[in-house]
């Protein structure tokens, strides 16, 4: 079950890592967390080459029946420090038995072992080898091209965006999913944003994620409040040359906001968004608490929303 505590009360990135692996092998003998059922998906292990000389581990999960659909790369979430792939599996079974897509989960490298920028750098990496190499992972990159994130993973997903459009990335990206995404470190939130910027005090206390797990998060990672890196909300570019955008947002969540006010952004760009909010719902709460109605709202709404970005595609 989830914490009740703050994250930055574990003593360390190593505990919470080991604390949370222990919680999730509870929750799924406990049946709490369904085992995916991939029957009919191959899955298997890839590795991607990074900038620096280094490899990434990611999962691919792509139909049995070798028929090429769309091409769909996830980053977890986990403050930049710990998480792996394979707990997006609800995820990813929608997309590959009901959508027909290839998926790319990737293990960017980890705080405190890896800091800032690195995750960032992963995600452009991974998403740009991902396109790339979209054939041969069995996919058909001409039915669209979507990158996705939770909380950290969105951070580092909407981060990738902005690069692909920036550097005309070909095969192009076609679809932007974020849920429950780190946008904008609060230190530097413009003041034109702030009357509209209220959730980081209002749940500064939250369940699952506070201020203080956010503040450790930052800490263990070392990012720079200042970079576009680790401000896709602030990107100096702008937003208008984002792909069509879908966002799930969790209505108890310090990072309610940055969703927020980034769609008003993206649609005053004129970028096509769609958004889906769960009223009283903390961070993370739509996947920690499987059992709960709006857990699986959340999951019929992400296939009809990544269904729509798929529709956008010109």
């Amino acid at each position: 079950m989830p914490p009740i505590v703050s994250f930055a009360d574990y003593g360390g990135m190593d505990a919470i890592r080991k604390s949370l692996n222990e919680q999730m092998e509870q929750g799924i003998k406990a049946g709490i967390f369904k085992v995916p059922d991939f029957t009919g998906v191959i899955k298997e292990e890839v590795q991607i080459p990074t900038r620096d000389g280094s490899t990434l581990r990611a999962v691919q999960y792509r139909p049995e029946s070798g028929e090429q659909g769309p091409l769909f790369v996830y980053y977890h979430g986990g403050g930049w420090g710990f998480g792996f792939p394979e707990v997006n599996e609800p995820i990813f079974e929608i997309l590959t038995k009901e959508l027909g897509f290839t998926v790319v989960g990737v293990a960017y490298r980890l705080a405190p072992e890896h800091t800032f920028p690195t995750a960032a750098n992963d995600a452009y990496d991974s998403l740009k080898w991902a396109a790339e190499n979209a054939s041969k992972l069995g996919s058909d990159p001409s039915k669209g091209i979507i990158v996705s994130g939770t909380s950290a993973g969105g951070n580092i997903a909407a981060v990738a965006a902005h690069e692909a459009m920036d550097q005309k990335l070909s095969p192009p990206l076609t679809g932007v999913f974020l849920n429950i995404p780190v946008l904008v470190h609060p230190d530097v939130v413009p003041d034109r944003y702030k009357p509209h910027y209220t959730s980081e005090e209002e749940f500064k206390e939250g369940i699952i994620l506070d201020r203080k797990g956010m503040e450790f998060f930052y800490s263990e990672y070392k990012v720079d409040p200042k970079s576009k890196l680790i401000n896709p909300l602030l990107w100096p570019g702008g937003h208008k040359t984002q792909p069509p955008t879908y966002l799930q947002v969790c209505g108890m969540d310090p990072l309610r906001d940055d969703s927020l006010i980034y769609e008003s952004l993206l649609k005053e760009g004129g970028v096509a968004t769609r958004l889906d909010v769960y009223s009283g719902i903390p961070h993370a709460g739509l996947d920690l608490l499987p059992m709960l109605s709006q857990a699986k709202k959340s999951l019929r709404d992400m296939k009809a929303g990544v269904q729509w970005l798929l529709s956008q595609k010109p």
